[in-house]
């Protein structure tokens, strides 16, 4: 393509270390991207794959980023090593695109040391993640550096949503005019309805009786607590099937387990499954549930949410940062209304949230006509609006405006 000779992605996650949407994100743009233009994407990892226009290369962990200091520290301390070795690597691309924090000091160097132009996407931003203090102590100062350094730098900015880029201007230094929002995506023929229920089996659910489905790591972000606390209002005669692992915290994941037994001496029917499960097996879960919950009390986007109307699924999702152009109400699912705390992520009623939360899912699963229609105008929606091709057009688009 005339001035644009091949294009660098930075980022954490790459198959097949995926765990979460920004991981998916990359996984599907980078492939769309490599039909039109030569990529190479430098990942956390040990993957070393060199196909002919889709060239991957893994960046091992710093052993010494745990070592002499507070353990909290390792995770922004590696980051910060594994970004410099990235960006020393000799770079033959026309522009370098950074995917999270984990890799904004990447990018930065590499536009310092190579001389192209810097793009970022914004998939969550860390003064929006306060909570992560948990889990990175005063690391978290380092993270929230390394995410403002390369932000403020970078040539153009890449919001996932509409509400992600108030919040950019909002919260950093840039010039509006280089912020951009195009929305996530979904591969609409890997993500469909199917009839089959394996998967739901071997894991103890009954695929003949209805169940609301969560999916999403355990953390504070994705607001699991407050579905746990809204069980009991749930319906008795819903099974409540919980696919959350990879807890941020010991502390988190010990309030989850504390709270989940509580809740399932109270009512049958409460499945948590742990693992983090395969693909196909997540497509099984959306497509036969009756009701996807997606309680985030911050969400720039909630791809989730387009994975779980893809497969034909009503969505009921807390109306949050970019849910609300994603999850269309009356039309495509519910939106539960969520009031946080001045300069928290906390509801200021987290009783009322939970209520209203079961209420929402209850209204959707005790209608079963409202259930197929908001699943299938989900569908219709994502066909419409979101399909990666598109989302790689527009990116490559903004890319040669740079070059």
């Amino acid at each position: 393509m005339p001035g644009l000779e091949r294009v660098a992605i930075f980022t954490n996650e790459y198959p097949p270390n995926v765990y979460g949407g920004a991981g998916v994100h990359v996984e599907y743009l980078s492939r769309e991207l490599a039909k039109l233009v030569p990529v190479e994407v430098r990942c956390f990892g040990e993957q070393n794959d060199d196909p002919p226009n889709l060239r991957v290369k893994g960046y091992t962990p710093w052993a010494e980023a745990k070592q002499n200091t507070d353990p909290r520290f390792g995770g922004a301390l590696d980051a910060f090593e594994r970004s410099l070795r990235m960006a020393k690597d000799t770079l033959d691309a026309s522009v370098v695109h950074c995917h999270t924090w984990y890799t904004d000091m990447a990018g930065f160097l590499a536009k310092k040391l190579w001389g192209v132009p810097l793009v970022v996407t914004i998939h969550s931003l860390e003064p929006l993640r306060p909570w992560k203090v948990e889990q990175l102590g005063y690391g978290y100062h380092l993270s929230s550096w390394i995410e403002r350094t390369g932000i403020e730098d970078a040539d153009a900015i890449i919001a996932v949503s509409q509400e992600t880029r108030n919040d950019v201007l909002r919260l950093f230094n840039v010039d509006a005019a280089k912020v951009h929002v195009i929305h996530n995506g979904i591969d609409l023929q890997q993500y469909r309805a199917t009839a089959a229920s394996d998967a739901l089996t071997r894991r103890g659910v009954d695929p003949s009786k209805p169940f609301v489905l969560f999916v999403g790591r355990i953390t504070r972000q994705k607001g699991i607590i407050h579905l746990v606390n809204a069980i009991p209002e749930i319906d008795p005669s819903l099974q409540v099937v919980l696919c959350a692992g990879a807890p941020d915290t010991k502390e988190i994941g010990q309030e989850m387990a504390e709270r989940v037994a509580e809740v399932s001496a109270q009512r049958d029917g409460v499945i948590w499954i742990q693992e983090m499960l395969p693909r196909e097996d997540v497509i099984q879960f959306y497509a036969a549930a009756s009701v996807f919950c997606c309680p985030s009390v911050y969400e720039p986007f909630g791809i989730i949410n387009l994975e779980a109307m893809a497969c034909e699924t009503a969505v009921v999702a807390s109306a949050v940062g970019g849910i609300p152009e994603v999850v269309v109400p009356g039309e495509t699912g519910e939106l539960v209304p969520l009031e946080l705390k001045l300069g928290t992520f906390d509801p200021v009623d987290p009783a009322r949230f939970a209520h209203d939360l079961a209420t929402a899912i209850n209204k959707v699963a005790r209608d079963p006509a409202l259930m197929a229609r908001y699943g299938a105008a989900g569908r219709r929606r994502v066909e419409d609006h979101f399909s990666w091709t598109a989302i790689a057009q527009r990116t490559l688009a903004l890319y040669q405006t740079l070059v």
